[in-house]
Order: C-alpha cells, then structure tokens, then sequence
C-alpha cells in the first residue's frame, strides 16, 4: 500500500488534486476497521469529558476531597500518556487485530469495573485499565488510515478520524449532565457498553494485517522516563490550582518531569532501537506541524474549560445551559473535520490551514475585546467561528506533518502526534484553569473575578493562537 509520503504533492502549493486518481475506492472493510478503532477512541475520549460533570456527586458519594476526586480523570490521562508513546514499536511488534483486541477488551474490563465499583479506589483503577485500551486504540486508528487507505483518500480519512475525536467533547459535557441529572453516573459507563461491543464486532470482522511484524525490544529505561516524565508534568500542571507554584506538588513535579524528559531524549540517542526516535524531529518542517499541532490541541482544550465556568459563574447561566452554548460550534468543528479533509484532498494543505487560522484568531480576538460583556449568545456565535476555523485545520496538520516523512517514519511520526495532543491536553487545561483562578483570586466578587481571569486567559491564548499561525506558515512555506 502505498503512504501518503510516496505520493507527496507536486504543486507550488502541495496540492493533492495533481494525483490522477481522485475517485480511488476505499474498501469496505478498510473503513470497518477505521470505524472499529475510531468508536473505540471515541468512547475514550466522551467518558474523559462526561465524567468532569460528576465531580460533585462523587465527592459526596464516597466522601472525597475536590483534589482526591480529580484522580478520576489524572489518572485515566497518565496512563493515556504513558501508552501512547509506545504505540510506534507496539505496532511494529505486534498484528494490528491483536492490538485492537487487548485496547477493546481493557476497555470493557474497565466499563464493568465503573459499573460495578463499590468504592473510589476501585472507580480510578477501571479509568487506569480504560486508559490503556483509549492509549492503544487512539495511534491505532490513524495507523490503518495511514497503512490502508489509497493516497487519493487520506485527507479525507485523516478528517474522519479526526471527526470522531472531535465530536466527543461536543457531547461528553451534554451526555454527562443529562445522565448525572436524571439517574445515576454509573450510567455513563452502561451507555458506552454497546458502542464498543459494536466496536468489538467490526474490529474481528474487518482488521487486516498489512506491515510486516518484527521483534523489537522494549527498553524498560526508556518506558521508565517516559512513566516518570508524564508524572511529573501532568502532577505538576494540574495541582496548579490548589498549590503554590515553588511548592514540591508543582514546582518540584514539574522538575522531576522535566529531568526525565531530558534524560529520555538522551537515551533515545543512544540506543539503537529508541520508543520514540526524536531524530525524526530533525525534519523542521514536520516538527513546525507538531509545534503547531500541540498549540492548537492546548488552545482548544483550555477554551472549553474557561468558557463554561465563564458562563456560570459570570452570565449566570446553568451547567446545561453552558453546556449547549458550546455544542453547535463543537459540532460544527467535528463536521468541519471531515470538509476539511475533502478540501486538503481537492486543493492541498494552503486554503485550509491559512484560513481555519486566520478565522480561529479572528475569533480569539472577539473573546478577548468582549470578556467582560459576554453573553451565552454572543459566546456561542464567537465560539462558531473559532471551531469553523479549527475544523479546517486540525486534522489537516497532522495529515499535512505525516507527509513529510517517509513510509517507514510515519508511526513513528503518529505516535509523536499522539503523545504531543496528549501532553497538550493537561497543559491547556491546568494553565487555563490556574489563570481563571488568578483572576478570581483579586477579588471577593466571584462574578468579576471569574470575568477578570477568563479576559486574561483569552489574550493568553490569541497570543499562543498567532503563534500557532506563523509557525504553520513557516513550515508551509
């Protein structure tokens, strides 16, 4: 099969339409085993957002401190993290139906666990052995576009898997919120089980081996830094809102961390089968999409925390009423996914990624002038057209990163892909959230301080926003 490397643009602009054969047919059960990994990812990824809605209710039901609660979600995201860099030499070492049925079948265990569970400890050990299965199925999925998908069609596929990741935060909030309210959270998980029974399903029908299976040795130093780097980095981002930054849960988190990373980079130098080969970053034009890619991911993750908590503690809106304010433009961005691949396939990755960038800064700018004035009408329009914008362009920068590598680098490229959104979603996150809280802080008016900190997380992010925009004309150009 051949990868979209192999087939690189030839234009000025690196368009895809100069392939003579835009009409290729993708089999019937390539896009089953797309769809089997992509609902796989999907439910990872709805639960992560449906279960933040819960924290009160599980805070009173077992007793538990707002910190202790938040391993709910910390724990499922470590061990995400954890997995993901090691998709790459997974995939290398072992069938791709056998990787797909260790993530589905983790997956469930840890559904029954969530059901069944009598007590907190046991609820975080079924969002660890989910994490693993969401770890797997997540690089899993972009790896059978990449391996099956005739070139003609990657664009488009790339958006459809991007499609399904995108849609869940759309309605993880909603879902939450509606289950939480009317019966029990233990019903988020019992909703899940079809979806990826039919997962299941379709994954033992349709998966086919392509890429040649090759034994490969796990370095254990070398998973030992990445478990400690991740640790460190997500412990210490999201203990910002409760502790001192100079203090060990943060600052000395965060160092830890950071001392790991350096060590593991180090390491993947010098030994002849790294996790993670970061000379692949030595391609500056595929290392400006991943810059670009993380920015984008840890923009969009801190947006969606700051504009629901600006709403109900500002507009004095309702949870659910939050909650649908940001659902068309999170629907909108998921649809777009899919368009924008149409269109990197029709005309290469220019028009999309300049002009999703220049609509996701013009509309950053909105929030920015109106923070102090903004109503749940006025946040949803604006907030249309920052997800118009991110729809163009997310999944067209991995796709468009990808393709600027050869066959042979491209899982590795994806694992790094994979492991930067990750990394980006607990930094986007806990930042936003310790300058929401800075800004509460300078006032006993929880109303405007919350207005005060949400103005000053909006100039934050247009900043890392037109960031984001020069890097990606840069590796454009």
């Amino acid at each position: 099969m051949t990868s979209p490397s192999s087939t690189a643009p030839t234009t000025a602009d690196g368009a895809a339409a100069a392939n003579p054969q835009p009409s290729a047919k993708i089999p019937g059960k390539v896009i089953g085993s797309i769809v089997a990994a992509g609902l796989l990812s999907l439910s990872g990824v709805t639960v992560e957002t449906a279960m933040n809605v819960t924290f009160p209710t599980l805070m009173h039901q077992f007793k538990i401190s707002t910190e202790t609660v938040q391993w709910v979600t910390t724990a499922n995201l470590l061990t995400i993290a954890i997995v993901v860099p090691l998709s790459a030499m997974l995939k290398a070492r072992f069938r791709t139906k056998s990787l797909f049925l260790v993530a589905n079948l983790s997956f469930l265990v840890g559904l029954v666990l969530e059901i069944v569970t009598p007590n907190f400890a046991l609820l975080v050990a079924g969002r660890v052995i989910q994490g693993v299965g969401a770890g797997i199925a997540l690089p899993l999925m972009f790896n059978i576009i990449l391996e099956t998908v005739p070139p003609q069609r990657i664009g488009l596929m790339m958006g459809f898997g991007t499609l399904l990741t995108a849609v869940a935060p759309a309605i993880g909030p909603t879902f939450g919120g509606i289950v939480v309210s009317n019966t029990s959270w233990r019903v988020i998980f019992v909703c899940l089980l079809p979806v990826v029974f039919i997962s299941l399903v379709l994954g033992i029908a349709c998966i086919q081996q392509v890429s040649e299976i090759r034994k490969v040795t796990f370095d254990i130093p070398s998973i030992a830094l990445i478990a400690l780097t991740f640790c460190g980095l997500i412990y210490g981002f999201s203990s910002m809102t409760t502790k001192p930054i100079v203090s060990l849960q943060v600052g000395g988190a965060i160092v830890v961390g950071l001392v790991a990373l350096v060590l593991f980079c180090v390491r993947q130098l010098r030994i002849p089968a790294p996790v993670i080969d970061i000379r692949t970053l030595k391609n500056l034009r595929f290392s400006g999409f991943v810059l670009a890619f993380f920015l984008l991911q840890a923009i969009s993750l801190a947006l969606s925390f700051v504009l629901p908590n600006y709403l109900q503690l500002t507009d004095h809106s309702s949870a659910l009423i939050a909650g649908l304010t940001v659902l068309p433009g999170a629907a909108l961005g998921a649809a777009l996914a899919l368009l924008g691949g149409r269109v990197y396939d029709a005309v290469g990755p220019k028009p999309p990624l300049i002009l999703g960038g220049a609509c996701a800064i013009i509309a950053m700018a909105c929030f920015f002038g109106f923070g102090h004035h903004l109503s749940s009408l006025a946040a949803a329009l604006i907030y249309l057209l920052y997800m118009f914008g991110i729809g163009l362009s997310s999944g067209n920068i991995m796709t468009t990163g990808l393709s600027h590598l050869g066959r042979h680098e491209q899982s590795m490229g994806n694992a790094i892909f994979n492991t930067a959104q990750q990394f980006a979603g607990a930094c986007g996150t806990s930042i936003a959230s310790a300058i929401l809280a800075a800004g509460q802080a300078g006032t006993p008016d929880i109303a405007a301080g919350t207005a005060t900190g949400a103005t000053m997380a909006f100039m934050v992010l247009l900043v890392a926003l037109v960031v984001e925009f020069v890097d990606i004309l840069r590796a454009l150009f």
